[in-house]
């Protein structure tokens, strides 16, 4: 079976922030949008939700590799856009916090694999789609972290994703400490399951058997997985509430118009306010 990639141009639809190229049986989605470090916001989710659906209608795809521009991955919520919803009332925070819950489920039902090709920095949210994924691959280089507590916040809808691949204690970890995570602990970790030098190549080691398992049967293997998990429509819901109640907090409003109107880290702003006092 041939499953040498053969590369095509982006495909003819109305993606702006992705790059989406089809290669033999693989649909390559990259993001692109390096003035926002490749953050999520309602026009990303959509998008990586048309992909996803392009993926599923196809029956010659079996994969869908997803993967960031300019060394990040994805740097998780658009600070920008949250801070702009906010200043609105925030009443779509509960929308595109289920928008992004919702695709990461579909990551662990599709009848596609998805596979997450991380080089460069994962955060936050960004490490969730890595974590919702069936494989993830990472170079040397690249780095994950769980930084919301600094900003009020606490990662509602990634950590549960995080703690089905590490166990509790890790994912707790790594929310509390907010510290990145390099490549090779994440893969001692269950976060990342090969660290290579090319992930393309571990790409196409994949579809050798991965081309020969039915759709049907891996969106069934998904299902049955996913009702092994503790993860239920309840605790879906109560991660909304808490990502919807966080947002709205002072501590996270203060912190967020901090970065956005002030253009600095508001720790730093703490620190700098602590030194004027002395």
């Amino acid at each position: 079976m041939d499953t040498s990639p053969s590369v095509g141009p982006p495909l003819d639809r109305p993606y702006r922030a992705l790059r989406v190229i089809r290669e033999s049986a693989v649909l390559r989605v990259t993001l692109t949008r390096p003035e926002r470090q490749n953050s999520i916001d309602a026009d990303v989710l959509d998008e990586l939700g048309k992909a996803l659906d392009q993926a599923e209608s196809d029956p010659s795809c079996a994969v869908l590799v997803l993967e960031g521009a300019d060394g990040v991955f994805c740097s998780g919520l658009d600070f920008g856009a949250a801070a702009d919803e906010l200043a609105d009332g925030g009443t779509g925070m509960a929308a595109g916090g289920e928008a992004f819950l919702a695709l990461m489920r579909r990551f662990t039902t599709a009848p596609v694999v998805v596979v997450a090709c991380v080089d460069g920095r994962a955060t936050g949210g960004g490490v969730g789609l890595a974590a919702a994924s069936d494989f993830v691959l990472a170079t040397e280089r690249s780095t994950f972290s769980l930084p919301e507590a600094l900003w009020g916040l606490v990662p509602c809808c990634v950590l549960p994703f995080v703690i089905r691949r590490t166990g509790l204690q890790k994912a707790y970890g790594m929310a509390l400490g907010t510290r990145p995570v390099a490549a090779g602990d994440a893969e001692r970790w269950g976060l990342v399951d090969e660290v290579c030098a090319d992930p393309d190549r571990a790409v196409r080691r994949l579809l050798v058997r991965l081309t020969r398992i039915d759709p049907v049967t891996v969106g069934e293997l998904k299902r049955y997985a996913r009702a092994m998990w503790f993860a239920t429509e309840e605790t879906e819901e109560y991660a909304l509430r808490e990502f919807t109640r966080l947002m709205s907090s002072p501590v996270a409003r203060q912190r967020v118009e901090s970065l956005t109107t002030a253009q600095r880290l508001p720790w730093e702003a703490r620190r700098q306010e602590g030194r004027s006092h002395r």
